[in-house]
């Protein structure tokens, strides 16, 4: 799986269900927008309790700008036939911050390997192709450093590169933390020493991008 880091990443908006059945087996397929591990965890949880008839509750999710952190359940069914097939199809539409659980009700029939593979995948595409889907910008934060006397320029270039102010405090100089896009971020670094002729302190939080 390809994990390098862009500028961009996709990422869906909204939940969505999909139902397939296959052989009397009822597949109930479930998307949900998640951006931390606690939350997959709360969300699966949920489906257990409310479908807790079901036969197997089958799961994998994506986190990270780069789909870094990623995880595959089967949930007793053979092992590769379930979870890792509705992986594939998160990362074949190239998202992130998704889970998708798929709950299997049994109907008497087994349907061999390739069959789940085959219903499991079917039935998280459906869901998948039915959820809102959004672009975000992938961000580094800074901590800036500077005086109150320096806040106009400040303000001007988190305008002009589309920064995220997240925190502010205010003693004898200001402190911000600000998320810069990634695309940005070189460009803004410079850009401060600059407009405040190497006064005041602009940390990144995280290794910049390369410049070529």
């Amino acid at each position: 799986m390809n994990s390098k880091v862009g500028d961009t990443y996709r990422v869906v908006v909204g939940e969505a269900r999909a139902e397939l059945r296959v052989k009397g087996s009822r597949f109930l397929a479930e998307v949900f927008p998640v951006e931390t591990a606690e939350e997959v965890a709360v969300a699966v949880e949920a489906v257990r309790r409310r479908e807790h008839a079901a036969t197997h509750h089958c799961t994998a999710y994506r986190l990270g700008p780069s789909g870094e952190v990623f995880r595959y359940n089967d949930d007793g069914e053979p092992s590769g036939t379930a979870g890792l097939p509705i992986l594939r199809q998160i990362e074949t539409r190239g998202l992130t911050n998704t889970l998708v659980v798929v709950t299997r009700y049994f109907g008497g029939t087994k349907l061999g390997r390739g069959g789940l593979m085959r219903a499991y995948g079917e039935a998280a595409a459906s869901a998948l192709d039915q959820a809102p889907v959004a672009e975000r910008v992938v961000t580094i934060p800074f901590r800036l450093r500077f005086a109150y006397e320096d806040t106009a320029p400040v303000m001007r270039l988190i305008e002009r590169t589309g920064a995220r102010i997240r925190k502010t405090h205010y003693d004898t100089e200001t402190e911000m933390l600000v998320d810069v896009p990634r695309a940005q971020a070189v460009a803004f670094r410079e850009a401060f020493v600059e407009a405040l002729a190497g006064r005041g302190c602009c940390a990144p939080q995280q290794e910049l991008p390369r410049t070529t």
